[in-house]
C-alpha cells in the first residue's frame, strides 16, 4: 500500500506568481487547461497500490479548494484529503505534524511532491528503485548546467551505488550538476530524523527562552535540517531522470510548463489536444480548448495555447505562445504572443498584447528555466505580459512586455511598465 503527499505551501509563498495568484491558490492555477496539481494527482492515480493522498499546505481550505479536492476524489476514485497546517512549517514540518495521518494504515512508502514542479513524475520507476534498494529517502534528480545549479539543491552522488553523498541547498559556488526534483520517495522511518530535528528545534527553543521562536519547534526544511545533516550515512538515495522537469515560481515558467505538458499530452491525452476540424480554427502544434470556449473559424491558435472555460475568441485572432483564462474575451483581429490574458479580461479589436520568452537555452540540453527576478539595476527586465483579472484593453494598442494589476481599464498603449 502506497500515499501520496503534495505540498502546497500557502499564501505567503507564490508571491513571484502575483497578480496570477490573487485570484486563485497557485497550485490551482491552470497549465496545460487543468489546475497545477492536477498533473500531480493524476500520476499519483497511475501507481499501482495507491490508497490516498494527501494535501499538506496552510490555505484556508475555500470553495475552489474544496470544489476541485471532491472533483479529484470522483475522477480519480481515491481519497484526495486536504490537511490544514496550524502555521507554515517548512517543506518538511507538515509531513511530521500529520505523521499519524500519513502512517495510518502502515503504508509501505509514500511519495512526496512538490506542487510547484512540472514533471513527467517517473513514480513507478522510483517505486522500483526503492523496492531494489529499500532506504528511508529516495530524492528525484535531474541535471542543470553549471551556472544554473547555483539556483538549486544540489546532489553529490556516488555513481555505483547512487548515495547522496553531500547536499547543498542553493550553493555559493559549483558543487554539482545533478539538482534536486522536488520529488521524493520516503519510507516510514524516513519520520525519524523529522522527530529528532523537531525536538532538537524545541531544545533550542527552551534554552533561547522566548515564546516568540522562529523558525519555531514546528517548522523543518528538509533540505537543509534533513538532506544536508543525513548525506553521506546511507540513508539518502537519487534516482536520475532525463524526463521533462521545470520548476514554476512566476508566470513566465508557467506559460514554458503549459508548453512541456501539452506536448506530453501527444501521448498521455490526445483527446485533451484540439484537432484541426472543417470549419473550425486553424490549429498550429499543441492547442488546448476548453469544450465551452467559442472561437471564431478564422482565427489562428498555436503552438502552445490553453484556452480555458467559457473564453470567446473573435473572427482573425492571433495567438500563440499563451494562456487565456477563463471567461476571457478577445475581440476580432487582436494578436496575443506569450502572455497570459487574465480571468474575465476583454482585449480590444485589433490590439497587440506581447511578451518576451524567458525560455530555457535551446541550445543547451542541460538549460532550465532561469528563476527569474522582475527587476535588474532599478528596470523592468522583458518578459511575458500579464493581464489580471477583469482588466480591459480598448481597440488598437499595444501592450507589450507589461504586467497590470487586476480590474484596470486602460486607455493607450503600454511598454516595459507595471500598471497599478
Amino acid at each position: 500500500m502506497l500515499k501520496a503527499v503534495i505540498l502546497i505551501g500557502g499564501p505567503q509563498k507564490g508571491t513571484r506568481f502575483r497578480p496570477l495568484s490573487f485570484e486563485v491558490p497557485k497550485p490551482l492555477f491552470p497549465v496545460a487547461g487543468v489546475p497545477m496539481i492536477q498533473h500531480h494527482i493524476e500520476a499519483c492515480a497511475q501507481v499501482p497500490g495507491m490508497q490516498e493522498i494527501l494535501l499538506i499546505g496552510f490555505y484556508q481550505p475555500d470553495e475552489p479548494l474544496t470544489q476541485f479536492l471532491e472533483a479529484a476524489q470522483q475522477e480519480f476514485n481515491l481519497p484526495v484529503r486536504y490537511l490544514q497546517e496550524f502555521a507554515p512549517l517548512g517543506t518538511g514540518g507538515g509531513l511530521y505534524h500529520f505523521r499519524d495521518q500519513i502512517l495510518a494504515g502502515s503504508p509501505e512508502a509514500f511519495f512526496v511532491l512538490n506542487a510547484d514542479v512540472c514533471s513527467d513524475f517517473p513514480l513507478s520507476a522510483m517505486l522500483e528503485a526503492h523496492r531494489r534498494q529499500r532506504h528511508p529517502f529516495l530524492l528525484l534528480g535531474t541535471t542543470a548546467n553549471r551556472t544554473q545549479s547555483l539556483n538549486y539543491g544540489c546532489i553529490v552522488e556516488n555513481p555505483q551505488t547512487h548515495e547522496v553523498l553531500h547536499y547543498v541547498e542553493k550553493p555559493s559556488t559549483f558543487i554539482s550538476d545533478i539538482i534536486n526534483c522536488g520529488i521524493y520517495l520516503f519510507s516510514p522511518e524516513a519520520l525519524k530524523p523529522l522527530r529528532d530535528v523537531f525536538q532538537r528545534n524545541q531544545q533550542d527553543g527552551q534554552l533561547e527562552d522566548s515564546p516568540g521562536l522562529w523558525p519555531g519547534a514546528g517548522t523543518i526544511r528538509l533540505e537543509q535540517d534533513v538532506f544536508s545533516a543525513l548525506a553521506g550515512q546511507g540513508q539518502i538515495y537519487v534516482h536520475l531522470t532525463d524526463g521533462i522537469w521545470s520548476q514554476i515560481k512566476s508566470a513566465g515558467s508557467a506559460l514554458y510548463a503549459s508548453r512541456l505538458y501539452l506536448s506530453r499530452y501527444q501521448d498521455t491525452h490526445p483527446e485533451r489536444l484540439a484537432k484541426h476540424t472543417p470549419g473550425g480554427p486553424r490549429i498550429r502544434g499543441n492547442v488546448y480548448i476548453h469544450p465551452t470556449a467559442k472561437v471564431a473559424p478564422s482565427a489562428v491558435l498555436g503552438p502552445n495555447v490553453s484556452i480555458g472555460k467559457g473564453v470567446t475568441v473573435g473572427e482573425g485572432v492571433r495567438l500563440r505562445e499563451s494562456i487565456v483564462l477563463h471567461g476571457a474575451t478577445l475581440q476580432e483581429h487582436t494578436c496575443v504572443l506569450h502572455s497570459i490574458v487574465g480571468w474575465g479580461s476583454t482585449v480590444g479589436r485589433w490590439a497587440r498584447v506581447e511578451g518576451t520568452p524567458s525560455d530555457p537555452n535551446p541550445n543547451d540540453p542541460r538549460a532550465r528555466m532561469d528563476s527569474e527576478s522582475l527587476f535588474k539595476d532599478g528596470k523592468l527586465l522583458p518578459a511575458i505580459t500579464i493581464l489580471g483579472c477583469r482588466v480591459r484593453i480598448p481597440a488598437e494598442v499595444l501592450i507589450l512586455n507589461s504586467i497590470v494589476l487586476p480590474h484596470k481599464e486602460l486607455s493607450r498603449s503600454f511598454t516595459n511598465q507595471i500598471i497599478l
